[in-house]
């Protein structure tokens, strides 16, 4: 009889903490987005907020990654997919930040003189870089439901579920 896993195993951190920042990036994306079309302090406010949580967050999610990855890439069949995600993850992480770079130079009254072209740069880097994470969550879901990366797979008889 084997017995169930731990829940709070070092590469369960890592789908707990990234869910939060691609949403939060996606969704910051789709409001800067708006905020160009539409022109009103409330959507504009509220993407560079969410762009900037979200960046914060998706360092977070790339430094529980990297935990997961030291358990995870051992147990894998095709660990190319598991580094396809990593560089991905970073490229999406660079690109946020950056964005996120100009959102607070731009608070501060540094890029001031530039505020259309930075409009336009923010937005289309933004939705590149929804387009790049939307690749990299695509990439994590191939190696949880594909590669059962990070899963516990229960035995045939599920005996570590019965008293």
């Amino acid at each position: 009889m084997t017995e169930l896993p731990e829940f709070w195993r070092t590469e369960i951190w890592h789908p707990l903490s990234v869910h939060f920042p691609l949403a939060i990036l996606i969704l910051g994306s789709v409001f800067i987005l708006i905020s160009a079309i539409i022109k009103r302090n409330f959507w504009t406010d509220m993407s560079k907020v969410l762009l900037v949580m979200g960046t914060f967050g998706i360092w977070i999610a790339i430094y529980t990654g990297n935990l997961a990855d030291s358990v995870v890439a051992r147990k894998i069949c095709d660990p190319t997919v598991l580094e396809t995600h990593e560089s991905n993850a970073y490229i999406v992480a660079w690109i946020f930040s950056i964005v996120s770079t100009i959102i607070i130079l731009e608070y501060f009254g540094f890029l001031k003189k530039i505020k259309n072209q930075l409009k336009i740069a923010l937005v289309v880097l933004s939705i590149i870089g929804s387009g790049a994470l939307i690749y990299t969550g695509h990439l994590g879901a191939t190696l949880v439901y594909q590669q059962a990366a990070g899963v516990h797979v229960p035995s045939k008889d599920c005996s570590e579920f019965t008293n």
